[in-house]
């Protein structure tokens, strides 16, 4: 049995080594499919690692809470902006005490965010478009926010005072060095007492770029919404990894309370919170996996297409082997190892070639790729499945040939 394996393997090796360049190209079918595959998977799962790592340099006692579910709504993800776009945030003031005083709680931040147009009060040339995060002094020591000059928001400091991020105190000030300047946002003059340092992190679990961003106090939002809190995220601390599965308990049963058993919130841990929830972010993904399983088929179909036209060719060969007592199961088996073979070889190729394209893009992004066993098993997995069922049907018709009719053919 074994010896024939080897032989099938030996044969396969000639056969497509004859037709060197359509064999190539088929390859490059399957590649193509693998690749798009391989590089959508290493990228989102650097992005799921990035996120995950934050949260266990905190500690891994960090919890989440935002407003609505994770949709799994196809709908949603053809119209990703219809999701949430326009809808008002559920989560409250009152939610927010609520689990401020839940026992193993260390401390609670909401976050408020509002984007527009920043500019220097005494300069309206230098107007630039940034985010601005209504928060309390807890997000601090919770999300372990460095100082560079200054100091972060505290309760005893004005109302109108703020924490300014590095990058954006040099677009609107062209310093970093800001300290006492003011800005004016939606009409409200601010007064900076802090800057951050540096961080270069704009993907993170609290989906801001402290870099280019302003905090200001929570009642400073407020005041941008009626007095009302929208709160578009609440960070809460446990007092240690063990009580976190407690306090998320606990947060899950008083929200429900308070919302009336409505399943109009979330709370998320550990790789949860490093998931992407971007209705957006998931439209994309999911076009971007239909266009790598498009690829892949038509990989397929050229593995079809050429053992079609090899079996064609190889049609008194077929009739030779079962004059000389190759059963139907030895000629399947045979064209079977070289749709394999060469599905195989793409797969090899475009796990490769992935990772090329991975590391390429990761150059302008601010993560590396994954590397990990479960991507290289999916991809070759894909190649075989491919290769298993696009070549199954030219097998079987190679089987079904007539030893006498296929003698006779001198082609």
């Amino acid at each position: 049995m074994h010896l024939l394996f080897f032989e099938h393997i030996q044969n396969a090796y000639y056969s497509l080594r004859s037709t060197r360049l359509r064999t190539f190209l088929t390859i490059l079918g399957v590649a193509i499919g693998v690749a798009s595959i391989t590089t959508i998977l290493s990228l989102s799962g650097g992005v799921t690692k990035l996120v995950s790592d934050q949260v266990e340099d905190l500690g891994g006692n960090i919890a989440v809470v935002r407003p609505g579910t994770v949709s799994k709504n196809l709908n949603d993800f053809a119209n990703p902006a219809s999701a949430g776009m326009f809808t008002t945030s559920t989560l409250t003031e009152k939610d927010l005490q609520d689990i401020e005083s839940i026992e193993g709680v260390q401390a609670a931040a909401p976050l408020m965010v509002f984007s527009g147009s920043l500019r220097s009060s005494s300069d309206d040339d230098s107007a630039t478009t940034g985010t601005v995060v209504a928060t309390t002094p807890a997000l601090e020591k919770i999300t372990n926010l460095p100082i560079q000059d200054g100091q972060f928001i505290d309760t005893v400091t004005n109302e109108n005072t703020a924490v300014i991020g590095s990058q954006l105190s040099i677009d609107i000030f062209g310093t970093s060095q800001s300290i006492g300047q003011t800005f004016v946002f939606r009409g409200e003059i601010f007064t900076i007492i802090g800057v951050l340092k540096h961080i270069n992190n704009p993907i993170n679990y609290n989906v801001v770029d402290f870099d280019r961003s302003v905090i200001i106090n929570f009642a400073s939002g407020k005041g941008f919404n009626q007095g009302i809190a929208q709160i578009q995220q609440i960070n809460i601390s446990a007092e240690s990894v063990d009580k976190l599965p407690g306090v998320i308990k606990a947060t899950n049963a008083q929200l429900s309370k308070n919302h009336q058993q409505e399943a109009d919130f979330t709370v998320l841990s550990g790789d949860e919170i490093a998931k992407p929830t971007s209705q957006f972010f998931l439209a994309v993904t999911t076009v971007m996996t239909v266009i790598a399983a498009i690829s892949l088929v038509v990989g397929g179909i050229g593995i079809m297409n050429i053992m079609l036209v090899g079996v064609a060719e190889r049609t008194r060969e077929i009739g030779l082997r079962k004059a000389v007592g190759a059963s139907n199961g030895n000629i399947v088996n045979q064209f079977m190892t070289e749709a394999l073979i060469m599905s195989l070889l793409g797969g090899l190729l475009g796990y490769i070639g992935g990772y090329l394209i991975a590391f390429a893009i990761s150059t302008a992004l601010p993560f590396d790729p994954i590397i990990n066993w479960e991507i290289a098993a999916i991809a070759l997995g894909v190649a075989a499945i491919v290769g298993s069922v696009f070549g199954l049907y030219p097998a079987i018709r190679a089987a079904r040939k007539d030893p006498i009719e296929s003698l006779r053919h001198y082609h």
